[in-house]
């Protein structure tokens, strides 16, 4: 048997072995939330969509040109939640906004900015790490790895508790497979905000919060390095069987998905991408086909019955959110969430269902 053939054997037994062990002790799954504030019309739309699959506390968010409505569900404007993949659309303004500064191009090499000479991953350029065409995997491919990131999640756990070094060393054994090509990955964006940094001459906290968070008064928007940087009344994630979920912490892989956010400062950044005022904006173009549409700086672009919609996903070991732009229309919807079960089909239905009255 090859390495990667072996590699590959010893993941799916350990996934096998978790989903056996997660049905024997599943607790209850959670409902969503009776108590309610925000605009009530907004609020009788979204609740039935919500009717079904696991959901607990959700916070929602609508821009149709100079209106904003919320509407929450067990929680409100100020309830903070992790975005998780959310996070590569800002990791994907600052490279943008990085090109307009000078600091890097599109061609700029991973190798120029990170030690990773002699190796496939130093080859790819930022272009191709930012739009998933680099050819790196989704996650590390060590053996290492791979089973204690499945056994993390089956405990409820942060899967991406590595420093920048072990993250290098995951991309120095990577290989490049389909370069060119679409292929998610994590790894990749961790890589691309980390290489961002070093040119910048800092870290990515510093760098995203410089750049990025502090001009679109996003003040209540984290990424929390360890529990003590999590604020004392942290919302606590919920798996899809109702476990508690341990918070994902900002680490090396805090540019794929360390963002801790609130429906408040979502709508500082959903209007900023509306008006074009947010640094970097230049990252939602769509440059490059991909499954489903087209795809810029992680950003992507599809045809949803009839609307070009350009939104990003995203989902952590307790969370799931969702961000969906009509920027022809000038309208945007945001769903947060304290479950995993995903918010897609609501965001796209409130964004190009029944018009706001």
């Amino acid at each position: 048997m090859s390495r990667r053939t072996l590699t590959v054997a010893a993941a799916c037994l350990v996934a096998a072995l978790v989903a056996a062990l997660g049905i024997a002790v599943a607790p209850r799954a959670p409902g969503l939330s009776a108590e309610e504030t925000g605009d009530p019309g907004l609020r009788d739309r979204a609740r039935p969509l919500f009717a079904d699959g696991t959901y607990n506390r959700v916070g929602i968010v609508e821009i149709d040109g100079d209106t904003t409505r919320h509407a929450h569900f067990g929680a409100d404007e100020g309830t903070d939640y992790e975005i998780g993949s959310v996070t590569k659309t800002m990791t994907a303004l600052l490279l943008a906004d990085a090109v307009e500064r000078g600091e890097v191009t599109e061609d700029t090499r991973l190798g120029d900015l990170l030690d990773l000479d002699g190796t496939p991953a130093a080859e790819v350029t930022l272009a191709e790490l930012a739009s998933h065409r680099s050819g790196l995997p989704r996650l590390s491919p060590r053996l290492r790895d791979m089973v204690s990131g499945t056994l993390e999640v089956y405990r409820g756990g942060d899967p991406y508790r590595v420093g920048p070094d072990t993250l290098l060393a995951q991309a120095a054994a990577a290989e490049l497979d389909g370069r060119g090509e679409s292929r998610y990955s994590n790894l990749g964006h961790a890589l691309l905000g980390l290489a961002l940094a070093r040119a910048a001459g800092t870290d990515y906290p510093s760098l995203l919060r410089e750049r990025l968070l502090d001009p679109l008064g996003m003040d209540t928007t984290l990424l929390p390095a360890t529990e003590d940087d999590l604020p004392e009344d942290a919302t606590a994630g919920l798996t899809g069987q109702g476990r508690t979920a341990a918070p994902w912490l900002a680490r090396a892989y805090a540019p794929a998905g360390g963002v801790r956010s609130t429906p408040a400062d979502m709508e500082h950044y959903a209007r900023a991408l509306l008006d074009g005022t947010a640094p970097g904006t230049a990252a939602l173009e769509p440059r490059w086909e991909a499954p489903g549409g087209c795809i810029g700086y992680a950003w992507m672009l599809t045809d949803t019955d009839g609307t070009d919609v350009t939104w990003h996903n995203g989902g952590t070991g307790g969370f799931s959110a969702m961000i969906a732009l009509d920027r022809e229309a000038g309208r945007a919807v945001v769903v947060l969430a304290d479950t995993t079960t995903g918010v897609e089909a609501q965001a796209l239905e409130l964004l190009t269902g029944e018009e706001a009255a």
